[in-house]
């Protein structure tokens, strides 16, 4: 924390320390004194301003006891002075700290937010613990930064242990401190459905919630107590998509098909291969358990689920799973089998692909774009499909070299679900191990495997957090 927040940022000619770093900083002597009576003045503005300016003026609310006064004008002293500048790159920003003055220039609001990111994490700890002060020292410097890619995301997965509103609108702010652009929201999967769909009310009344849940890694015994029912109202769910999007974060919400469906199916049996029964699933891992893709209602079924969540998340893309779906129950059921047979399939990697294409046409018919995990290359990649390569980089290089859009985000780097030191010091974890300095080296680009024309394909990096051995916020 001390370093995130640039813990000793009151003490002269300090070190600046700013996560990500930034491409540029020169550090100069003496500093700014932030004070009560310090405005923050916008110069040149942007329509969207708001957010940021309310963002840095009530972040020191805490400590002065009242925000920052926002005004409009020319050039002030003792003033954080705002200059959105269209010249520049999108998310480009140039931050000057002087004896006088901050003066933050950014190509949009959304750099002027990360200019104040970095102003932030110079600030000492106890503005964010709210500790009074009367004066808040800032270091002078020159930082000059943009991020190098555009896609930079981290995905909650509240299926296996639900979150709140606030401890989710907690991991946007966590976010938002690292200049995070994405938030991927898991919402279904085969341990509970966490989000309403009006069409479709059993889902929340039946697959939101379990008889019991398994105590450490598949051990064969249980806690006996019910989970849920927990799900996200579409009006909470509003809510978080406006807080998000006050911190510049768009949400990417996943709704799995055609595997992770046992929530689905303990509701809707019909739309499994067996007709069940089925039950929310009360262990980890992987199971057979898949949507029917011979039967039409299970696409039925997922247009009526994809069309509220398309109305619901105003972000242009949409991820539908893909992954782990396991096709043994394809290669026995009668309906499956006579799909595959009109249609001339050879085996049931195509039936994969047949389920993927459809999705990503309804979602196309409502302006979206699909995105998936790196199964949904098996059998065909759909058309405009984009890859997310969990399983190691080759799905994204050989996407890449199809001409589709990926994002990065594999195992060994990227799924912070894992150890992240000695486990003999750390909580119970799923397993692996990704200590912060191995993330933190991460190249999303394989230059050594991809051309330049293919490296502009690889949209960005995505750390992933799944919550099966993650309880609660702590």
């Amino acid at each position: 924390c001390i370093i995130l927040l640039g813990g000793c940022a009151s003490e002269p000619n300090q070190e600046v320390n700013i996560i990500p770093q930034p491409q540029q900083v020169t550090v100069a002597d003496g500093g700014f004194y932030l004070s009560p009576k310090t405005v923050i003045n916008v110069v040149k503005g942007a329509d969207d301003l708001q957010p940021a300016c309310t963002f840095m003026s009530t972040l020191v609310e805490k400590s002065f006891g009242k925000a920052l006064a926002v005004e409009n004008g020319e050039t002030k002293k003792n003033a954080i002075n705002i200059f959105v500048d269209p010249s520049m790159k999108a998310d480009a920003y140039d931050l000057t700290v002087e004896k006088n003055a901050v003066n933050i220039k950014g190509g949009s609001s959304k750099a002027v937010f990360y200019a104040m990111q970095s102003l932030r994490q110079m600030m000492p700890v106890g503005v964010e613990k709210g500790e009074k002060m009367d004066r808040i020292r800032i270091q002078n410097v020159k930082i000059l930064d943009e991020p190098r890619l555009g896609y930079r995301g981290t995905m909650l997965d509240v299926c296996r242990h639900f979150f709140t509103v606030d401890e989710v609108k907690t991991f946007i702010d966590m976010l938002a401190l690292h200049k995070l652009s994405v938030f991927h929201w898991h919402l279904t999967d085969d341990q509970g459905w966490r989000i309403e769909i009006k069409k479709y009310p059993e889902l929340t009344q039946i697959g939101s919630q379990r008889k019991q849940t398994v105590i450490g890694k598949n051990t064969g015994k249980y806690d006996g107590t019910p989970y849920g029912p927990y799900f996200f109202t579409q009006e909470e769910i509003k809510e978080v998509i406006q807080y998000a999007a006050d911190r510049y974060i768009t949400i990417i919400p996943e709704i799995e098909l055609p595997g992770h469906a046992l929530a689905a199916l303990a509701t809707y049996p019909e739309l499994g291969c067996t007709g069940g029964p089925y039950e929310v699933c009360q262990m980890w891992g992987v199971f057979p358990e898949v949507f029917c893709p011979g039967n039409e209602k299970t696409f039925e079924f997922w247009e009526g689920v994809l069309d509220e969540v398309a109305e619901l998340f105003p972000g242009e893309i949409i991820h539908i799973g893909g992954d782990e779906a396991g096709k043994g129950a394809w290669k026995t059921c009668p309906k499956c089998q006579g799909l595959m047979r009109r249609n001339g399939m050879k085996d049931v990697d195509e039936l994969q692909s047949y389920m993927i294409h459809r999705a990503e046409e309804f979602l196309i018919s409502k302006g979206r774009k699909l995105i998936g995990w790196d199964e949904i290359l098996e059998g065909g990649l759909a058309p405009e499909a984009t890859v997310m390569s969990w399983r190691g980089e080759e799905g994204g290089i050989k996407s890449a070299r199809m001409g589709h859009d990926v994002v990065m985000t594999p195992g060994g780097y990227m799924y912070f679900d894992f150890y992240q030191a000695d486990p003999k010091t750390q909580p119970y974890a799923i397993g692996g191990y990704t200590p912060i300095k191995r993330a933190y080296s991460y190249n999303p680009v394989p230059v050594d495997s991809l051309t330049a024309e293919e490296s502009k394909h690889i949209l960005g990096v995505q750390a992933n957090t799944w919550t099966e051995y993650i309880k609660d916020e702590q």
